[in-house]
């Protein structure tokens, strides 16, 4: 079971997991964990069942999933059930008044729809994947050059499970530099496999980038694949100049994760979403609303 906070109700809520069973049979049982190691976490397996996303066959999945995962399909350009296959639902566009973005200056804004977890005042060498757990920057970037830029800043761990709008964006007008891609497996990011993986976050295939904000300085952008998710889609022209809100990319079908890293003294997050974090309960964010401020 899985518990994350509703800043909007104050109230937990218990998360609807897609592929729930199948999730801790794989990596909680003996057979499901050596299936894991030799299938599922393989580019191929993950690449397969992209295909089929991709096939007209897959349609007939996306009424019973908007059903029983409730989504809320007012907010989306296409109401509708009906698209050419799961992908095209799945990487569905919402309307501007469906998410609208906080254009305001000092205001910090989620950058997708998801689950956050935020950590301030960060030890590189000791970034935390879930209690007990660590991983360092380096693994992640497979790099260290960028250090001292956001040594004791701000790391956003911004989970998107399945039934989110899987779409991520930019937090604010600037320019943002190439995309840096580094292979891996396809681990699933749900928090089952989180508690159960080491430095999964490093094992996975991700992607990287640097963006030069015009009001929160450096922000390093990290897209992180997931089982399932054959395809990380950088949408935006590198070094070419972004407004607040512009789509950077979207993930093709599954669960993902966006980490992102702030340099210090530039944003003060919201502090329902720091106090949650430090319970170890994720925040329920929708792309464009306000999550932080920045610091004067």
């Amino acid at each position: 079971m899985i518990q994350y906070y509703n800043r909007k109700t104050g109230q937990y809520e218990i998360e609807k997991v897609a592929g729930d069973k199948y999730l801790t049979w794989l990596y909680s049982s003996p057979v499901g964990m050596t299936m894991l190691e030799m299938l599922v976490k393989k580019k191929f397996f993950s690449r397969l069942y992209g295909k089929y996303c991709d096939s007209k066959l897959s349609a007939r999945k996306i009424p019973k999933f908007i059903e029983e995962f409730q989504i809320d399909m007012s907010v989306c350009e296409n109401q509708s059930a009906n698209f050419n296959n799961f992908n095209d639902f799945f990487v569905r566009k919402v309307t501007a008044e469906g998410r609208p973005v906080d254009m305001a200056p000092d205001a910090f804004i989620s950058a997708a729809d998801g689950r956050l977890t935020v950590f301030d005042n960060i030890d590189l060498d000791e970034l935390v994947q879930v209690k007990g757990l660590t991983y360092s920057f380096k693994e992640l970037l497979g790099t260290s050059d960028l250090n001292s830029t956001f040594d004791k800043g701000i790391c956003m761990i911004l989970r998107l499970c399945p039934t989110d709008y899987h779409r991520f964006h930019f937090v604010d007008s600037g320019v943002c530099g190439e995309t840096n891609k580094l292979k891996g497996s396809y681990y699933s990011v749900n928090p089952v496999a989180l508690n159960k993986k080491e430095k999964l976050f490093c094992q996975n295939k991700r992607e990287w980038s640097l963006f030069q904000s015009d009001n929160f300085g450096k922000i390093l952008y990290l897209e992180v694949g997931a089982t399932c998710v054959g395809t990380i889609i950088q949408s935006y022209n590198p070094d070419k100049r972004i407004v607040k809100g512009d789509e950077k990319g979207y993930f093709k079908f599954g669960g993902s994760t966006v980490i992102m890293f702030l340099e210090k003294n530039k944003v003060q997050i919201d502090s329902d979403i720091l106090e949650q974090s430090k319970l170890g309960y994720e925040t329920k964010v929708n792309f464009g609303e306000k999550i932080g401020v920045k610091v004067p």
